[in-house]
């Protein structure tokens, strides 16, 4: 995802890959070269391409990068921010609410909550407010691939989200309750005809709906996440595949106290 961030994402196929994408991952997994693509700069090119001396590990990248969206953040007009999503300003601070916890930023770009908060659902917080068109949601919800660009995204989105969370969900199905109680979440009447629908709100305008099949006549269980049709409009397809893949992190962690 960090190479991904790099590349122009026209996929024009000039490196042999059929998607940015599959390239990015290709020189992840060490079978291309970065300068393969034609439309790098030599920086980035350097950047990544060096020897494991001075090569940024995933987690260094995805902290610069964090950094430099507080920088961005520190620039930005926070008043206009908050009435564009629907956020609240006072004393130089914007605050909205992740997951049902209050969460908030300052003009230094400082972020704020009761509770611990990794990169990947800081990353999304920060590209929201700076981003974010405040369009409502519409309540037809629609899956990852049916979102702008979101094709590309599918088969990483369900390997390092849908698939984790499935995981946890069959192990320990009364999770969902321990995820409607922490996060504010709501259970609703079940949708596409799964067993369990829960309707979550990561951000206030970006809801995510998990439903989940119990298996059932030698048909084994399945689990998928749907986004509001709006949600490519108040965040970027990686935004979203970034957020999806935080909520991922944060239920194992909540898995590991249900086997305690």
């Amino acid at each position: 995802m960090e190479i991904y961030q790099y590349l122009n994402k026209s996929n024009c196929r000039e490196c042999g890959d059929q998607t940015c994408l599959a390239f990015a991952g290709s020189v992840y997994t060490g079978r291309r070269d970065l300068n393969a693509c034609p439309y790098l700069d030599d920086e980035i090119i350097q950047k990544f391409s060096g020897e494991s001396d001075g090569q940024p590990t995933p987690e260094e990248s995805r902290y610069e990068y964090l950094q430099t969206l507080k920088t961005k953040i520190s620039k930005a007009d926070l008043a206009e921010a908050a009435n564009r999503i629907g956020a609240v300003y006072l004393k130089n601070r914007l605050q909205l609410n992740v997951m049902g916890k209050a969460f908030s930023v300052d003009t230094t770009g400082r972020i704020s909550t009761d509770i611990h908060v990794n990169p990947w659902v800081a990353i999304p917080f920060l590209n929201y407010i700076l981003e974010g068109k405040g369009i409502a949601p519409t309540g037809n919800w629609v899956s990852m691939r049916e979102l702008r660009g979101g094709k590309e995204f599918y088969g990483l989105f369900q390997k390092r989200c849908e698939e984790p969370i499935k995981l946890i969900a069959d192990t320990y199905t009364e999770l969902f309750d321990d995820l409607v109680h922490m996060f504010s979440g709501k259970k609703v009447t079940q949708q596409f005809e799964s067993d369990i629908s829960v309707v979550l709100n990561p951000l206030p305008l970006v809801p995510v709906m998990i439903c989940y099949w119990l298996p059932e006549d030698g048909l084994a269980s399945s689990l998928n996440l749907f986004f509001d049709q709006s949600a490519d409009q108040n965040l970027s397809i990686e935004s979203l595949y970034t957020l999806a893949a935080g909520l991922a992190q944060m239920f194992e962690k909540i898995s590991h106290r249900h086997g305690s």
